[in-house]
């Protein structure tokens, strides 16, 4: 099925009117990005901890991915036209997450927050955390994209910042490899919090898994193998080909967005060779957590869900 133009045009409107009001790209109440830092010390100096909002944003994505399907706005017309109101108008209601999905991204990006302190890590954490913008150079909006990032390099100027620690491939990527392309004199370092833990203390508390590799993390930033090594201690099921650096397959996203159907269909095939692997199954992508979830055939955990330092 090829994507709609009314809704490709639809989604654009949307995501543009959620990044400047909200600095999200949908329409959620801030707390949703901000809550799970709660309680905790916010630290200082010019390196911090940065989530882009993502692993909050995944289960609301999931939730519109499942009404894009139902409602079928990705065909364009009126029903494209009607989603983007909707979203536009009620969006914080509609998209809400679901309470348990929002607590337990909230505890991976603690678990995340603990694990580098107790690696020894030095990081401070952000005030109204403005999202990457990496949806919009993904579905190829580059001139709304390159405005919105010279806004987050801005953001973090003020502020003082030196080095961003990411926790997803998506923005580890786009602040790596793109924004350098599309922000004069982008100047920030930025580094994986899988490359700052102590794997030499790492526990893991389960077995027999299979790995479900980012296609960022494994092809374009040279985590593949780190990711197995914080992994080793549960031993892993792999396979060559379903679970090797070059051929194990997509979770379909990010084009969920704009062809949900195709989408699902590429997270169900994805499943269904990882569960001759493995019914458990690991990643260190929120967005490859969410649609490989919605398939029913895997249970699916996160890096920081399955290590303990």
């Amino acid at each position: 099925m090829e994507p709609s133009l009314d809704w490709v045009l639809s989604l654009r409107a949307v995501l543009l009117s959620s990044l400047r009001s909200r600095r999200l790209p949908l329409p959620l109440d801030r707390e949703v990005c901000d809550g799970w830092r709660r309680d905790l010390s916010s630290g200082g100096g010019p390196r911090a901890l940065y989530t882009s909002c993502m692993y909050q944003l995944a289960p609301a994505l999931r939730k519109a991915v499942e009404g894009l399907e139902k409602f079928g706005a990705a065909r364009g017309g009126l029903r494209a036209r009607l989603a983007a109101l909707g979203a536009k108008t009620a969006g914080g209601l509609m998209l809400r997450p679901e309470r348990e999905e929002l607590e337990r991204a909230y505890r991976i990006l603690r678990n995340i927050y603990y694990a580098l302190r107790h690696s020894g890590v030095e990081f401070r954490l952000l005030d109204d955390e403005p999202y990457s913008g990496a949806l919009l150079y993904e579905l190829g909006f580059e001139d709304d994209f390159a405005e919105y990032a010279r806004e987050v390099y801005r953001y973090f100027k003020e502020r003082d910042v030196k080095e961003v620690i990411t926790v997803d491939p998506h923005t580890h990527y786009v602040l790596e490899r793109v924004y350098p392309s599309y922000v004069d004199g982008f100047d920030i370092s930025v580094v994986s919090y899988l490359d700052l833990l102590d794997a030499g203390k790492i526990r893991v508390k389960i077995s027999g898994f299979a790995i479900h590799d980012s296609c960022l993390y494994a092809r374009f930033l040279g985590r593949y193998e780190r990711v197995r090594q914080l992994l080793a201690a549960g031993g892993p099921v792999e396979n060559p080909y379903i679970t090797g650096k070059e051929t194990a397959g997509c979770c379909g996203g990010p084009v969920e967005s704009i062809v949900p159907n195709l989408a699902a269909k590429i997270a169900f095939s994805r499943a269904q060779k990882l569960a001759t692997l493995s019914r458990t199954v690991v990643s260190a992508c929120p967005i490859c957590l969410a649609n490989l979830s919605r398939t029913g055939i895997v249970e699916v955990k996160d890096v920081a869900e399955v290590v303990e330092l």
